[in-house]
């Protein structure tokens, strides 16, 4: 069976690169579409004794376009609804393993070892299985942070069903990404913040010149419940306090609930710690992989999670992309970022 024709870009946005933090800051052309419902709501079995919640919303006829959550272990929420016209898209959000309303959830479990089927090739097989199950050929791939790196290593593997990719915040775990944010590059911006990141390893008696990673990874599996809660809240404060351009005191107390706190925590060290099972630098090298998939790369300028560099790296591995770089940090609720995301999944409906 032929597999249906991709649409296409035109040669003016197809490869472009945007920088539109030149000059002064830019107005924001688009907002999100506003809140819908679903219309389905189901759990998938996986297998591994894996179940995840999958809901669809919008035009049931529509382009389908997947849209991969962050974290990891950061669950789609609602919000995500509104970078797509609901009028003209298929809009399939999932919650990934051990997060969000899939089961068993992270906070069910009491040992670092029972996270073993969670791992960037199961979540890759889960989109295709999802993408199976609802009886879909060819789809389109939205992620960022995180989302970014799990839509590259799907894309990089099916290729043949992905129509095109919106990516934001690009993450491809290299260690230099890691090193950056929780080994002390990002501390030379936020150094008030960091020290409250160090504040459970300093007390556990870590190393502070090791890697905070493997350190924190001990934390969070600790017997000590209420050792691992302090560890869950100081990291996940961290990634709260320092993902947008402008500092959000609200967002950071969103994100302080303790038990909350150390499941996601839980979640996102564990892929850490494993370099997001990948080979290092396997995302960039493999871009070649994409062939004549369509993209659009979205990226703050001022992105202290994800710096600017790896886009610019993906951008170079894969020119096909109109690559836009605006001022911002790294949230896509960011107004600069989530225009360029709304616009660019418009562009890509008006051409089917």
């Amino acid at each position: 069976m032929s597999s249906p024709q991709r649409s296409t870009l035109s040669p003016v946005a197809s490869g472009a690169d945007h920088d539109v933090t030149a000059g002064a800051v830019v107005r924001p052309q688009r907002v999100r579409y506003p809140d819908i419902e679903p219309y389905d709501e189901r759990m998938l079995d996986v297998g591994d004794g894996q179940s995840l919640h999958v809901e669809q919303s919008g035009n049931p006829d529509g382009i389908p376009v997947v849209f991969v959550h962050g974290g990891p272990g950061g669950g789609i929420g609602r919000d995500y609804r509104g970078f797509f016209d609901p009028e003209l898209f298929r809009i399939i959000g999932f919650d990934q393993r051990g997060c969000g309303l899939s089961t068993p959830h992270v906070s069910q479990l009491h040992d670092a070892a029972q996270m073993a089927s969670n791992t960037t090739a199961h979540l890759v097989g889960d989109m295709e299985r999802l993408r199976t199950e609802l009886g879909i050929e060819l789809w389109g791939v939205f992620g960022g942070s995180w989302g970014s790196t799990l839509s590259l290593a799907y894309a990089e593997q099916f290729p043949e069903r992905v129509n095109w990719l919106v990516l934001r915040g690009i993450f491809t775990l290299r260690r230099s990404e890691l090193d950056w944010y929780y080994n002390g590059g990002a501390s030379m911006v936020y150094p008030e913040h960091w020290q409250h990141f160090l504040a459970p390893l300093r007390r556990a008696g870590f190393d502070l010149d090791g890697d905070n990673i493997v350190g924190y990874h001990r934390l969070l599996w600790s017997e000590d419940h209420e050792l691992a809660r302090a560890a869950g809240l100081a990291w996940t404060r961290w990634e709260a306090a320092t993902s947008s351009l402008l500092y959000s005191a609200e967002h950071v107390e969103e994100s302080s609930d303790p038990d909350a706190a150390l499941a996601f925590a839980r979640i996102e060290n564990h892929y850490f710690a494993h370099h997001g099972f990948l080979r290092e630098n396997q995302l960039i090298e493999q871009a070649g992989r994409l062939g004549d998939i369509d993209g659009v790369i979205v990226q703050g300028r001022y992105d202290m999670c994800c710096p600017a560099a790896t886009s610019h790296e993906l951008h170079k591995a894969w020119p096909r992309a109109d690559y836009r770089v605006v001022m911002a940090g790294h949230s896509a609720f960011e107004p600069n970022i989530t225009s360029e995301l709304v616009l660019a999944t418009d562009r890509l409906a008006a051409r089917g």
